[in-house]
């Protein structure tokens, strides 16, 4: 079992910046993979950025040049630092990590609300 749990996130406005974290804890030996996905109101969850072991990267094309996506393996932790926001960014965010034997894991999410 991995648990996730994310901080960051909140109201910004159109043109800012925001930073997320989330921290795994558990097994997380078996962690090959973490990153993030949203879900905006009325819309299926989407991939926005995600992180392998050997620090591969693939980004969503939305938010390709204005989105970095790191992690500290040594603190089980990943960040997402998005520049740049849009009133289209408004979502919920939510944490991943996917483990072998495969399985993923969630957190609970944290709202990102852009302003205009």
């Amino acid at each position: 079992q991995v648990q996730l749990v994310e901080s960051g996130g909140g109201l910004v406005q159109a043109g800012g910046s925001l930073s997320l974290s989330c921290v795994a804890s558990g097994t997380t030996s078996r962690i090959t993979a973490m990153g993030w996905y949203r879900q905006a109101p009325g819309k299926q969850r989407e991939l926005v950025a995600i992180i392998d072991n050997g620090g591969s990267t693939n980004y969503a094309e939305s938010v390709k040049g204005r989105t970095t996506i790191s992690r500290d393996n040594a603190k089980n932790t990943v960040y997402l630092q998005m520049n740049s926001l849009k009133s289209e960014d408004t979502a919920v965010y939510y944490c991943v990590a996917q483990t072998l034997p495969w399985m993923e894991y969630w957190g609970q999410g944290t709202q990102v609300t852009v302003s205009s």
